[in-house]
């Protein structure tokens, strides 16, 4: 049998058993007892590990940071369309039915991001954007209990998102005023132009350090759980006596051996 000098997780120091000890000098008791059992005291493993939490937590929050600043500013820019009925001499009359207008223009609103409008603004502008491109940056809906469609576009480039976003109002205006979309009877005018966007929405430097810092916490304590649980020394002198199935008679404290360099070694 050898005898090591450990220590109780920083409690004190105890006698643990080599794996070369007999298993028959065990009591059965440890498989029986339901105080064998693994039980985890979190606060205390979070001030003994707290080194390891405190790494898991730098190191995921740097990497989530520098992601962060590696990532390409985008910028929306957004217009609004009013939607009317259009009078029987061609002007813009008050409108008369409002729930059915509302509907025109939930309808309207679904048909702004679409291909004919897109590919139109594609040719007007010149660009060489495709326009699945385009389709996947831009978005509309109406705005709630009102006759207005909000549009938006998100670009790389402030000004090109705020050109190519008015660019599609007054091509989207057009195609409803040539009745190639909604019903007869209605028409659509931007009232609101889109102004270049002075502040990016993505990235968030701090929502993404915040979230970093709270999945670096839960993996720091995930991980110092994993190692307490690990962890094979015996907890307490109680934990020894009840492994072993015989009385605790005292502790063997720590103490250095110099005899080929190791410390507190019995053989």
């Amino acid at each position: 049998m050898k005898l090591y000098g450990t220590q109780f997780n920083g409690r004190g120091d105890h006698v643990h058993l080599d794996s070369s000890v007999n298993r028959d000098y065990i009591s059965g008791e440890m498989y029986d007892d339901p105080r064998a059992v693994y039980q985890i005291n979190l606060l205390q493993v979070i001030r003994q590990r707290l080194a390891i939490i405190a790494l898991v937590m730098v190191v995921v929050t740097g990497l989530a940071t520098g992601f962060t600043f590696l990532q390409t500013p985008l910028y929306s820019a957004s217009n609004k369309i009013l939607v009317d009925e259009k009078g029987s001499d061609g002007s813009v009359s008050e409108p008369s039915n409002a729930i059915g207008l509302e509907n025109i223009t939930a309808t309207l609103a679904e048909q702004v991001a679409t291909r004919p409008v897109v590919q139109d603004v594609i040719q007007r502008l010149k660009l060489s954007t495709p326009a699945d491109t385009l389709l996947g940056n831009l978005s509309a809906e109406q705005v709630e209990g009102t006759l207005l469609i909000e549009v938006t576009y998100t670009d790389s480039n402030p000004q090109e998102a705020q050109r190519i976003v008015n660019a599609i109002g007054n091509v989207f205006s057009e195609h409803v005023a040539e009745e190639d979309l909604g019903g007869s009877g209605s028409t659509a005018h931007v009232v609101e132009k889109a102004t270049p966007p002075t502040s990016p929405i993505s990235p968030n430097p701090m929502r993404n350090m915040l979230l970093a810092l709270a999945v670096g916490l839960m993996l720091g304590v995930g991980l110092a759980c994993l190692l307490d649980y690990l962890d094979d020394n015996w907890r307490s002198p109680d934990e020894v006596e009840r492994v072993s199935g015989v009385p605790n008679l005292g502790i063997i404290p720590a103490f250095k051996v110099q005899t080929n360099g190791r410390k507190g070694r019995l053989e």
